[in-house]
């Protein structure tokens, strides 16, 4: 199994070196794990696509400590672009712009576009300060599969990589990946919901077009089927949450306080705000996977403004076949 270590300055600095070595590392950041190498070592990039079995068209985000540093792999930098990341860097906001000619393309799903961001968690930013570059990380999970929200979630889904490091920053705050939006066009283009708002990005650039792909393109975690649990899975409105526990297979019911469960289901009972469910969901579809169901049911919340879509987004494509 993977080999978990505490939040230390040891253990940042022999983080640090591993990935000077070409070594591949997980690390906390405030919306979900990450598993990283240096963003200008091709040989460490393609084991992350190796050890998460990603496909090579599926872009890394270049994880930097400040805006001098994303200078260093992307270009394009506008009054646009540098009026987002003063408000929202450090935090969960990833911009894509044009990519230096000196970044491997395959850090960057070989586009020649590059999705970077500033992570606000204290670890994450501890080690890209003791390496003092770029680290390019997606979620630490397999492929597809629901992104991990603690230390002990990477370690389950690396049960044979025992060289692989974890740093433990304990469960992530925020629970959802980073927003995409795509400042490399002459509109700003959200690619990817996730934990800053469409409201908080039109409140500094004016109106915000969104442009949810169905399929892989220039964003990260923008494919139909992802995030998803190895169980199946469907979203059902309230009304017809009853409906689809009656007279079928076990379920495990993600569901929210006062909602009627028939007996010989699992319920797992979501907080009723934003901020709360969105920490809990990725925790809860683990568990619900692994509470010896045949299938996972998922009450739909009924609002769609503010978190709430990114969140609505993530259920969408844990469901989808």
């Amino acid at each position: 199994m993977a080999a978990i270590l505490g939040y230390t300055d040891e253990n940042i600095d022999m983080a640090a070196a591993q990935l000077g070595r070409g070594a591949v590392v997980a690390f906390a950041t405030e919306t979900v794990y990450g598993l990283g190498a240096d963003t200008f070592n091709e040989e460490a990039i393609a084991k992350i696509y190796a050890l998460k079995r990603r496909p090579a068209g599926n872009p890394l985000i270049a994880h930097v400590v400040d805006l001098a540093a994303a200078k260093r792999v992307s270009t394009g930098w506008s009054r646009r672009s540098l009026k987002l990341v003063s408000a929202c860097w450090p935090g969960p906001l990833t911009v894509i712009l044009p990519r230096r000619p000196d970044v491997p393309a395959a850090a960057a799903g070989g586009y020649d576009t590059i999705a970077v961001r500033s992570p606000r968690h204290p670890l994450a930013r501890s080690l890209l300060y003791a390496c003092g570059g770029a680290i390019s990380a997606p979620s630490a999970n397999r492929s597809g599969g629901v992104s991990p929200t603690t230390a002990q979630h990477v370690a389950d889904d690396y049960e044979d990589q025992q060289d692989l490091m974890v740093l433990d920053g304990g469960p992530c705050i925020l629970g959802i990946e980073s927003t995409v939006i795509d400042l490399s066009e002459s509109k700003p283009v959200v690619r990817r919901l996730g934990a800053v708002t469409i409201e908080r990005l039109a409140e500094l650039l004016g109106p915000i077009e969104i442009d949810m792909v169905i399929e892989q393109g220039v964003s990260p975690g923008s494919a139909h089927r992802h995030y998803a649990p190895r169980l199946p899975a469907e979203i059902v409105s309230s009304d017809h949450l009853a409906q689809a526990l009656a007279g079928g297979t076990v379920a495990a019911v993600v569901c929210f306080s006062g909602s009627i469960v028939p007996p010989g289901h699992v319920r797992f009972e979501m907080p009723g705000d934003p901020e709360g469910y969105a920490a809990h969901l990725y925790e809860v579809l683990r568990r619900a996977d692994n509470a010896n169901c045949a299938r996972i049911v998922i009450e739909a919340p009924t609002q769609r403004t503010g978190l709430w879509s990114a969140i609505q987004d993530r259920l969408s494509r844990a469901t989808s076949i």
